[in-house]
C-alpha cells in the first residue's frame, strides 16, 4: 500500500462539512496537529466554539473521511477557539472580551434574566469563558438567581474583581447596597455604571459577556451600544400580544442602533402539567415565531413554564445547573447552543468568509 501523506489526509478531510457553518473543516482551519503513523492518523479538530451541539456528526464524518483512503483514525482530540463576532474596534475598547451578547425584552415579566442567567452558566458547562453583567442597575436580580454573595474585592491593579459562581463571572450592582435598600437613579448615573462595570472590572479573557439589560427602550440600552460593538442580541419574549408588541420596540430600537439580532427566545411557551403532562399554552400560542417569520429573525428556541425553574432562581441554582435537567433546562441548552453556532457565523463573516446556517 502506497505511503499515505499529509496532503492527502487534509484533501480527504475537505468532504467534512461544519454541520452549522456550511464549509469543509479544512477551509475553516479547524484541523490542528495531525500526525501519521503509516495507515493510522491521530489529529485535533478546533472547534468555533465549546458549546457545539455536533461533535458527534464531525466525528462520524471524520471518520468515514479518513476509512475512505484507508487511515483508521486511533485519536480524535477537540479544542476550541472562539473567534470575535462585533468589529474589530471592540478589540481597543475590550481586548479581552471576544464577544459581548446583549439579552433584552421589551416588556418585565417575561424571563429575560432567567434567559440571561441560563445562558451564561450553560455557555460555561461547555467549556467556554464567560462572564454575566447584570445592566439592570434599578432592579438587579442576578446574584440571588446565582447563588452569589459578599463584596467584590480590588485586584492588583485596582479595578473590581467580579464574584464567580458556576464558572460564570458576575458583576452587579446589588453587591455594593445594603439588602433591601433601592437603587433611585437618573439616566445619567444608570449610563455611568453599566460604563464602569465594563471598563473597571477585571474580566480576565472571556469568550462570552452575556449583558442582562432592563426591560424596554432607555439608557441602558443606548449606553451599552455606545460604548461597545455588540456581538448581538437576544430577544425574550412570552407569546402573548402584549409581549410581543414591546419586544418588536426594542428590535425596532437595536436595529436603529445597528446592533445584529441573533434571534428570538420565546419564554414560558407552555405549561406541563406535572401530575397529567398536559400542555397548557397560557401565554398563547406561536407568537414569537409570527414575529421571528414577519422580521426575518431566526427562533432560537422556545421554553417551557417549568416550576423548576422559577425553584432555581430562588435558590441561586440555575435550572441548567440541576441535576436532573427538565425540558426548559434542555430547551435553555439549546439556546445557548444557537447562539454560539450564530456568533461563530458572525466572526467568519467578519474575517470574510461567507456562511449560512445549513
Amino acid at each position: 500500500m502506497p505511503q499515505i501523506d499529509e496532503a492527502t489526509v487534509m484533501q480527504a478531510l475537505r468532504a467534512v462539512q461544519e454541520p452549522e457553518l456550511g464549509k469543509d473543516i479544512v477551509t475553516l482551519e479547524m484541523v490542528k496537529e495531525l500526525a501519521l503513523s503509516g495507515t493510522s492518523a491521530s489529529l485535533m479538530i478546533e472547534l468555533t466554539t465549546p458549546a457545539c451541539p455536533l461533535k458527534d456528526v464531525i466525528e462520524r464524518d471524520v471518520r468515514a473521511a479518513l476509512d475512505g483512503i484507508g487511515v483508521r483514525l486511533d485519536e480524535l482530540r477537540w479544542g476550541a477557539k472562539v473567534r470575535r463576532a462585533a468589529a474589530s474596534s471592540q478589540e481597543r475598547l475590550l481586548p479581552n472580551i471576544r464577544n459581548v451578547v446583549a439579552v433584552a425584552s421589551g416588556k418585565g415579566g417575561v424571563g429575560k434574566s432567567t434567559v440571561s442567567v441560563n445562558l451564561a452558566v450553560a455557555l460555561a458547562q461547555s467549556g467556554a469563558r464567560v462572564g454575566l453583567l447584570d445592566a439592570d442597575i434599578t432592579g438587579p436580580n442576578l446574584p440571588q438567581m446565582l447563588g452569589a454573595a459578599g463584596t467584590p474585592k480590588s485586584s492588583a491593579g485596582g479595578k473590581i474583581e467580579p464574584i464567580e459562581r458556576h464558572s460564570v463571572k458576575l458583576i452587579s450592582i446589588q453587591f455594593f447596597v445594603p439588602e433591601g435598600q433601592p437603587i433611585v437613579w437618573r439616566g445619567p448615573l444608570i449610563g455611568g455604571a453599566i460604563q464602569q462595570f465594563l471598563r473597571d472590572v477585571e474580566w480576565g479573557e472571556l469568550d462570552y459577556l452575556v449583558v442582562d439589560l432592563p426591560p424596554g427602550t432607555s439608557d441602558a440600552q443606548l449606553t451599552l451600544a455606545q460604548a461597545v460593538p455588540l456581538a448581538g442580541a437576544v430577544l425574550v419574549t412570552t407569546p402573548q400580544d402584549v409581549a410581543l408588541s414591546d419586544v418588536a420596540k426594542a428590535l425596532a430600537m437595536f436595529r436603529r442602533m445597528n446592533v445584529p439580532i441573533l434571534g428570538v427566545v420565546e419564554n414560558m411557551s407552555s405549561f406541563a402539567c406535572p401530575h397529567c403532562g398536559e400542555l397548557t399554552e397560557i401565554f398563547g400560542r406561536g407568537g414569537a415565531e409570527r414575529l421571528a417569520k414577519d422580521e426575518g429573525l431566526d427562533m432560537l428556541g422556545r421554553v417551557p413554564l417549568e416550576i423548576s425553574v422559577r425553584q432555581g432562581g430562588d435558590a441561586g441554582i440555575p435550572v441548567v445547573a440541576q441535576r436532573e435537567p427538565g425540558p426548559a433546562a434542555l430547551a435553555l441548552k439549546d439556546v445557548a447552543g444557537a447562539v454560539a453556532a450564530r456568533l461563530a457565523i458572525r466572526a467568519a463573516s467578519e474575517s470574510g468568509t461567507t456562511l449560512t446556517i445549513a
